[in-house]
């Protein structure tokens, strides 16, 4: 297996640069089987049974894109992996000329950063009044760098899930943006629970897999936490038949990581779980997910998930009918994990 046996020709134009509106109006390619059909969002409840259980991911998107000076004029952008302490961040720093040991930004009218050393490829930065409260009053939605364009005031809001709870993440569990509380609440009216889990989505979710031999890919880390009360849910969902609907990749992480011992049990932690072809998955059962970038490690899990051919097969038909991709695109659904 290679990393480029997982290509596809995504054009240009297919890219999604704004969330569809209402966040319910998204199309959805349901792969049941050999069989492709055509939905839209909407029409998700169809896909569900009483006694499924919906899985979200709770986390809350940080404002984590921070623009700031050097004491000389120079112009840096801090982009937050994570808050490390009350006044300490984790960032990756672009500047014209690095940032040494010590070296001082200002961000924003009388706050102040300054580097405290290195961690890899990310900076340690110590600020001088509580790291939170910088990011809310001076941060940017730290939109991916694909959609090539700046924030807009409604990002603010369409970048972030109709249920995220806890803060931590610097980029969106995609999947879940197509949701409203009406969506929610139909689902449950209709016997499917939901319960949640947190992984805080780091920018490494954009980093592609550069070796085109996958044993030589590294996953960058997130921190995840898996309740003892999701177990529970997760546990009754399964005895009673019903499926383990996973909204979106991170979820599945999430609950493969917790499983990897054989079964599902509480856990929190830093997981560089690389899911891949060959697989064996103990928790997932179905899975909504967006369209992924090509060679990306997110399209190497859904294939594991559901077989590559099946799924290159859904990602052309879902070019060749204009399907939008990524982070503000369309969902597809997976009922079934590949035999």
């Amino acid at each position: 297996m290679r990393v480029s046996d997982f290509d596809y020709r995504l054009p240009d134009d297919l890219i999604a640069r704004h969330p569809a509106e209402p966040r319910t109006a998204s199309r959805l390619l349901v792969v049941a089987g050999e069989g492709l059909r055509d939905a839209r969002f909407s029409d998700f409840p169809a896909c569900l049974r009483p006694g499924d259980l919906l899985v979200l991911n709770d986390t809350r998107v940080l404002r984590a894109r921070l623009l700031g000076r050097k004491p000389t004029g120079g112009r840096v952008e801090v982009f937050v992996e994570r808050i490390e302490g009350p006044n300490r961040l984790l960032a990756r720093v672009r500047a014209s000329k690095g940032l040494r040991a010590r070296g001082e930004v200002e961000i924003g009218p009388g706050v102040r950063a300054v580097c405290a050393g290195r961690a890899g490829e990310f900076h340690l930065l110590d600020l001088d009044c509580p790291a939170a409260a910088v990011l809310e009053r001076h941060g940017e939605v730290p939109l991916p760098p694909y959609l090539g364009r700046p924030a807009e005031p409604a990002d603010a809001a369409r970048y972030q899930t109709v249920y995220a709870k806890r803060a931590g993440a610097v980029a969106a569990p995609t999947a879940g943006l197509h949701f409203d509380a009406a969506m929610l609440d139909r689902l449950a009216a209709a016997g499917v629970a939901s319960a949640t889990l947190t992984l805080h989505v780091g920018s490494g979710t954009y980093q592609p897999i550069r070796a085109d031999d996958p044993d030589g890919h590294r996953m960058h880390g997130e921190v995840v936490e898996v309740s003892e009360r999701l177990c529970e849910a997760v546990e009754a969902a399964k005895a009673g038949g019903g499926r383990v609907v996973a909204v979106g990749t991170t979820c599945v992480r999430a609950l493969e990581t917790a499983a990897r011992a054989g079964r599902l049990e509480p856990w929190s932690g830093t997981t560089r779980l690389f899911i891949r072809p060959g697989f064996e998955f103990r928790c997932a059962d179905a899975l909504l997910t967006n369209f992924h970038q090509p060679r990306s490690s997110l399209l190497l899990l859904v294939a594991a998930f559901a077989g590559r051919e099946r799924v290159l097969g859904a990602y052309r038909h879902a070019v060749a009918k204009g399907y939008r991709f990524l982070s503000f695109g369309d969902a597809m659904f997976l009922p079934e994990r590949a035999a």
